[in-house]
């Protein structure tokens, strides 16, 4: 008892240095994409969508810089155009991951965030939220970071599209999937799960990420096409922090006017 009461004591005590920590949100942006070709620069309310993801990451009040990391001419223009910083990185990459360890070998930092380009109605305290896990007073430190929200509606558990996640005492992530986990076996019992969303937002610090690529991916990510579990399949820890922001993703056409009238709505 002792024990865990030290653990959850030095577990939610944020670092009183945090506004000196070095964190680069870096927003892989690559112009291929099979269900909507040019995803980043589709416009969004008269602006590119990575204008609207570049944009609401700035307002996090824990990001000392953003970046957004492309393979692509055309959206190193375009943020260059709207006065944002861009960075050509190699066009092999597989994952954002390996995109944002590429520029973690360019521009030093305590912390990376990697963003996704397709969501332009990012939330900013969830990303401060984020950057504050990785923060907290505890031995060893947090080397890894993502974001869950609880699921409401029943058939999102069962949408192999939603990722979700299940999680240690230590709030650790045992597993993602995009099968509904957990799995309640005794439907004749009142038992009531909680189901976790995966938010696609991640967290590093410098040393793992820049490991990242030299991981061997295992049979897992392979099968779940989900690149996080590889840094599970090779033994890393993943803290996972729950958030009551869910986000809206652009990845068809038809969720582009979605997320133009909640844009409009708020």
């Amino acid at each position: 008892m002792e024990a865990a009461a030290e653990r959850a004591s030095t577990t939610s005590r944020p670092d009183v240095s945090i506004s000196r920590v070095n964190v680069l949100a870096v927003i892989p942006a690559r112009y291929a994409s099979i269900r909507l070709p040019g995803k980043p620069l589709v416009s969004i309310c008269g602006k590119p969508m990575i204008q609207h993801v570049y944009e609401r990451v700035q307002q996090a009040q824990r990001v000392s810089r953003v970046v957004v990391a492309t393979d692509d001419d055309r959206i190193l223009a375009a943020v260059r155009g709207f006065g944002g910083e861009a960075v050509m990185t190699r066009s092999d990459h597989r994952s954002g991951s390996e995109r944002v360890a590429e520029v973690a070998t360019q521009i030093p930092a305590d912390i990376y965030i990697n963003v996704q380009g397709d969501e332009p109605l990012i939330e900013p305290s969830a990303v401060d939220a984020l950057v504050e896990s990785m923060t907290v007073l505890e031995e060893p430190p947090v080397q890894l970071g993502t974001l869950c929200v609880p699921i409401q509606s029943p058939s999102d558990i069962m949408d192999s599209n939603i990722v979700k996640v299940v999680l240690d005492f230590q709030g650790d992530a045992l597993y993602f999937s995009r099968a509904p986990i957990p799995w309640v076996r005794d439907e004749a019992s009142r038992v009531h799960a909680r189901h976790l969303k995966h938010l696609g937002i991640y967290a590093y610090r410098r040393e793992p990420l820049l490991e990242f690529p030299t991981l061997p991916p295992g049979e897992l990510e392979k099968l779940e096409q989900l690149e996080q579990l590889r840094f599970l399949e090779n033994g890393y820890k993943m803290r996972v922090t729950e958030t009551t922001f869910d986000s809206v993703s652009v990845d068809v056409p038809s969720d582009i006017s979605r997320v133009e009238a909640l844009i409009r709505k708020h």
